[in-house]
């Protein structure tokens, strides 16, 4: 039996092996290390993570955990990578209020800007519907944090996926709106800062969120001013905007040929003008978890898949590091955080 032939029968039949039998295929390409960033923790849940990389040869993670989804005692936990290993994941932040109840927190999104301490943006509250966004800072690579601070009201910072720093030092931070008094309308729009989250504006709805309903939304650059995003949706296909002006105004929304079963994606765009797209390639379910490549944000070529193996492989992110490998973390199987190393001159 060949080589790849044999991989496929072991990912069919081995569970828990299955990841990384999938993972081993890619191996001689792009592929360079695969690792759950804890093996056991104090919650039994886990999902939406977040990477960066606050300082060359040094990351960040973190992501929600706790029981499950929309309970309370979920909160925000933190990993640090030193260039040796992962560390303990720690807990830092949760929805515990002074005279309330204890409510989840959700989604957290790390960013280092140029200049300044860590950024770790989340949402806090019991549903999406009702969430609003606190932000906390670090001085020290995400060794210690700030007090909460509440964002504006209407203000949520990046929804899901990381913001970009323009040239004049602006985060643009994609977001979306979940809260219509329909609650069938899922919309984009997005949030910018010039002074790192102590003052926002936002644009208006790009979508009515109707005939697309579109949600959590990654900003990709394009040459000059041109800037794309692209995002999940309701309608079975990953969704693409463009703006042509550093994201004061953006155009039509569309679908992508990409399918997408509403479920969250990540993009960036490489150093060299590449696009990296992570998403689940399939109308349904959230398995394969897949990487594409692209040139000019629109035409995608798939390059490999992270996981193939029946389960949950969902919310990536993505970010390309300093010494140019890219780095993908994403949610395996809502029981831990999987984090994958890519060569990108290999995509």
């Amino acid at each position: 039996m060949q080589t790849t032939s044999l991989l496929r029968f072991l990912s069919a039949r081995l569970g828990l092996l299955a990841p990384a039998v999938t993972l081993l295929a890619a191996a001689p390409t792009a592929l360079v290390r695969s690792e759950f960033i804890y093996e056991k923790a104090p919650f039994p849940s886990c999902h939406a993570s977040t990477i960066v990389e606050p300082a060359p040869g040094k990351l960040v993670a973190a992501w929600f955990g706790g029981t499950a989804e929309k309970n309370p005692d979920v909160g925000i936990w933190v990993s640090r990578h030193d260039g040796a290993g992962w560390s303990t994941p720690v807990e830092v932040a949760n929805g515990v209020r002074a005279g309330a109840p204890r409510v989840p927190t959700w989604n957290p999104v790390l960013f280092q800007p140029k200049s300044g301490p860590l950024l770790l943006f989340y949402k806090v509250g019991p549903s999406p519907q009702t969430w609003w966004g606190e932000l906390r800072t670090s001085p020290d690579g995400g060794r210690t944090w700030s007090a909460a601070r509440r964002l504006p009201d209407g203000i949520y910072g990046p929804i899901k996926n990381k913001p970009v720093q323009l040239a004049d030092g602006t985060l643009l931070c994609p977001t979306s709106d979940e809260t219509d008094e329909r609650r069938s309308k899922w919309r984009i729009y997005f949030e910018r800062t010039t002074d790192l989250g102590q003052t926002w504006t936002k644009t208006p709805f790009f979508n009515d969120g109707l005939e697309i309903g579109a949600i959590q939304p990654s900003v990709l650059f394009l040459g000059g001013d041109k800037l794309q995003a692209v995002g999940r949706t309701r309608q079975g296909k990953v969704f693409t905007i463009a703006s042509p002006d550093l994201g004061r105004t953006w155009g039509r929304i569309a679908l992508t040929s990409l399918p997408n079963p509403n479920a969250g994606t990540d993009a960036v765009t490489l150093a060299d003008g590449r696009h990296v797209l992570v998403y689940n390639n399939t109308p349904k379910g959230r398995t394969p978890l897949s990487v594409a490549v692209s040139r000019d944000g629109s035409e995608w070529k798939h390059v490999l898949d992270l996981e193939t193996a029946p389960g949950e492989y969902s919310y990536p992110a993505v970010i390309q590091a300093a010494d140019g490998r890219v780095h993908i973390t994403y949610t395996w199987k809502r029981e831990r955080i999987r984090h994958v190393v890519l060569d990108s001159a290999k995509l």
